[in-house]
């Protein structure tokens, strides 16, 4: 009886201390939403203000000789899966990597994110805090390997922001671009031309892509987090609950159990 109160102490202590963790890391995430949500606002304007630019551009007939509208035959593939900097989220990265397994096969893998970086094998980069340097750098790069025929299509693997609770992957294709179904021909005069014109947007548009992706990304990693944290806690306190009654059975039993044998003690 006295190991199983000992056992019990020591699981409550766990408990306990499991609980103050978890608390504390969704106050952590709790803090960091609202910055964050801020980001995501903020980028996904400014994606849709450069793919509105875009689309005025792939609806003009001459910019369909540009090579960023060119559909190839063959399919080398980029990918950009962007992933979290951290675990303890639900299943928030193990649904993008689980995307991920549909397109990765042959694909040149570029991850964004610490868990990305660490099961491609790529160089550390992290999704919080990716600068629009790096953002920069990454399109413009993307732009000039696919101008030189390097590969055929580019697609970004990352997180849509749903609400708090949810949270989807989802694969989106950049390049080539595709004419809108909805665009039409504006009448807008570019100088000199519409291909010159296109080629220096595309790469703001790749741009806007990722960086959107990014700041997205890292929204729905927050937030899983913080969901992920608060049921956590809600377990934690239960289980402490129920180890707290268990105890205090045990604890009553080994004192009934004294009593009982001091006065079978006396008696005799």
């Amino acid at each position: 009886m006295g190991a199983d109160i000992k056992a019990l102490r020591s699981s409550i202590r766990s408990v306990d201390s499991m609980l103050h963790l978890t608390t504390a890391m969704g106050l952590v995430a709790s803090s960091k939403i609202r910055r964050a949500n801020e980001a995501m606002i903020k980028g996904r304007e400014y994606a849709e203000a450069v793919r509105k630019m875009t689309a005025q551009l792939t609806a003009c007939p001459e910019c369909r000789k540009s090579p960023f509208m060119q559909k190839r035959d063959t399919e080398r593939t980029r990918l950009i899966i962007i992933a979290g900097d951290r675990g303890l989220c639900g299943g928030y990265n193990s649904n993008v990597f689980r995307l991920a397994q549909e397109y990765a096969e042959n694909a040149e893998i570029i991850p964004i994110g610490k868990r990305a970086c660490d099961r491609y094998h790529g160089e550390f980069c992290q999704c919080e805090g990716y600068t629009c340097a790096q953002g920069r750098e990454l399109s413009e790069k993307l732009c000039a390997d696919f101008a030189k025929g390097e590969y055929d299509r580019l697609g970004i693997i990352s997180s849509r922001y749903v609400s708090m609770m949810t949270q989807d992957a989802e694969i989106q294709w950049v390049l080539p671009l595709e004419k809108s179904p909805d665009a039409h021909e504006s009448g807008i005069l570019f100088e000199p031309d519409e291909i010159q014109v296109l080629k220096a947007a595309v790469s703001e548009y790749v741009f806007g892509v990722i960086m959107a992706a990014v700041r997205e990304s890292f929204a729905c990693e927050v937030a899983a987090r913080r969901m992920a944290m608060d049921s956590a806690g809600k377990n934690a306190r239960q289980m402490l609950d129920d180890l707290q009654l268990t105890y205090n059975r045990a604890r009553q039993g080994a004192i009934t159990q004294e009593i009982t044998e001091i006065v079978a003690g006396s008696g005799g």
